[in-house]
């Protein structure tokens, strides 16, 4: 397992990737039981067939499959031909808010940095990742725009910041190191030398699980139906 992880550290793969390999890999290990270092193909699929047993969907059997792959490769450092095809995952449509959903959730947050926090993840696509680790200088307020640096798949992309968040965007920004996040948390404070709390500007970023129930708690406020997540944003400023 330690292996394992070097490698995925080493090609620069996301904590969250390294984590759900290694899961993935420890599982079909626990279950083959032996020979552990030896590919099957046969037990490889038995696995995985295990799995969609069990009612798992394609798409968590795929990750299971890609994990194994990996590790078989660059881990056991097998070089035959696993013949196991992905399972095809259905097409199906985002879920989306509509304007007036999104204004009456807005509406529902009475926390100044929380509704700012979810108006510019609608607002720019940002996903929640992307919304808890932006920095004051990955904003341009006179162009206009973020730039979201290590986004999904490492890459780097520059999107929109709507005019109407700029005055909110600079009150909460006021007095900060260009190096700070723009929704530092309020829990964990650093201590200074006196043991006394940092301002707000020096404090850690909001967890991703803050910012979704964030999310949730306003839908619920606003009892929209449909079955959405903080990434729905993203979906409903692509749309």
């Amino acid at each position: 397992m330690k292996k394992l992880k070097d490698e995925l550290r080493l090609r620069n793969y996301s904590p969250k990737t390294v984590k759900s390999y290694v899961g993935c890999v420890a599982e079909y290990l626990r279950a083959k039981q032996n020979d552990l270092d030896l590919v099957d193909v046969d037990s490889i699929k038995q696995y995985l067939l295990s799995k969609v047993d069990k009612g798992m969907s394609s798409q968590t059997t795929n990750q299971s499959l890609q994990a194994i792959n990996f590790f078989c490769w660059n881990v056991l450092k097998f070089r035959g031909k696993i013949d196991i095809r992905f399972a095809k995952t259905p097409s199906k449509l985002p879920i989306v808010l509509s304007r007036e959903e999104i204004q009456s959730m807005l509406a529902a947050i009475s926390n100044e940095k929380h509704n700012l926090m979810i108006a510019l993840a609608y607002s720019g696509g940002l996903r929640v990742s992307e919304v808890i680790n932006l920095k004051i200088k990955d904003i341009n307020l006179s162009e206009l725009t973020i730039h979201i640096k290590g986004a999904k798949g490492n890459k780097d992309r520059i999107t929109i910041l709507p005019e109407k968040l700029v005055q909110n965007i600079e009150k909460l920004i006021s007095n900060k190191d260009l190096n700070d996040y723009v929704f530092s948390s309020e829990r964990g404070a650093r201590l200074d030398s006196r043991n006394q709390p940092l301002d707000d500007a020096r404090r850690g970023k909001l967890t991703e699980r803050t910012a979704q129930k964030v999310f949730e708690n306003a839908l619920l406020a606003t009892g929209i139906q449909k079955e959405a997540t903080f990434h729905s944003l993203r979906h409903s400023f692509a749309t």
